[in-house]
């Protein structure tokens, strides 16, 4: 039962869902501080639209919050990666390792029985 609940976890499909969660929840800030900070100050300014919440003139553009919001995806993203993909990976491969090493086994078993088995047919 853990046996298969290890392989479930370890199969990727729920380690890419969840850096993929991750990952779209930071991106939200980057977009959100983009759209926020920097279009619609901008486009506020070329429109002259009296409500654009608060109606943003040239020197309220905040490019510092967007790339505040830059530098924390990329520090969410590197953290996912070192900290998650990485291990995870090196599970994964290490999983695969074994398992061909036991199917070399038992190929090299197989193949010894059919051996003694052609040994015992022919001094017959």
């Amino acid at each position: 039962m853990l046996k298969g609940f290890k392989d479930f976890l370890i199969r990727g499909n729920v380690i890419d869902l969840a850096v993929g969660l991750i990952m779209g929840t930071a991106f939200t800030a980057v977009v959100n501080a983009l759209v926020q900070s920097v279009l619609m100050p901008a486009i506020s300014m070329l429109v002259k639209s009296p409500n654009f919440d608060e109606f943003l003139v040239f020197d309220q553009v905040k490019v510092g919050v967007f790339l505040t919001a830059v530098v924390n995806f990329i520090l969410i993203a590197a953290a996912v990666y070192f900290a998650v993909v990485v291990p995870v990976q090196k599970l994964t491969e290490l999983a695969a390792k074994n398992k061909v090493e036991k199917e070399e086994e038992e190929e090299e078993t197989e193949l010894e029985l059919l051996k003694e088995i052609r040994d015992a047919l022919a001094k017959k």
